[in-house]
């Protein structure tokens, strides 16, 4: 048996990163001209785990960041002004993409509009608290202020 490190996740193999035990005839002919492996050396194996290492340390400091984001977007009060009605119905209304740009401009969190979470579009004036996803899990509650313009 040949030892390979797996360059990307093989199904019936593993994940990216691993070592594996695999045929020498399976390595030459499949894993390495697809490039999905490499033949494991001692340096290429210290090599791969500190990858493996370093991904998951930037991933903790990722989630980090997100959850102080979180905690600021949880503090933050945004104020939209948008046209409106005497009844305080918008006309057209306030959608996630406003939202995102309201929130870049106070905070200087840039997200994208997918994350944040409308049922529907807001239109009638007033507080409104929206839902938005930082990262995967971690949901923040912005307040929304609409103003009549």
């Amino acid at each position: 048996m040949a030892q390979a490190i797996l360059l990307q996740p093989v199904e019936a193999l593993g994940d990216k990163g691993e070592v594996i035990d695999v045929s020498p005839g399976y390595l030459r002919n499949y894993l390495v001209p697809r490039k999905l492996a490499q033949p494991a050396t001692p340096a290429s194996i210290a090599e791969a785990q500190r990858r493996v290492e370093a991904a998951a340390r930037a991933e903790r400091e990722q989630a980090e960041r997100a959850q102080e984001n979180a905690t600021l977007l949880n503090r933050t009060v945004l104020t939209i002004p948008h046209a409106a009605g005497d009844d305080g119905r918008l006309f057209g209304s306030v959608t996630a993409e406003q939202i995102v740009d309201a929130i870049k401009q106070a905070r200087g969190v840039k997200l994208d509009r997918r994350k944040v979470h409308l049922d529907q579009p807001i239109r009638t004036t007033g507080t409104h608290m929206v839902a938005v996803e930082v990262h995967d899990g971690v949901m923040a509650e912005v307040k929304t202020i609409v103003t009549p313009q």
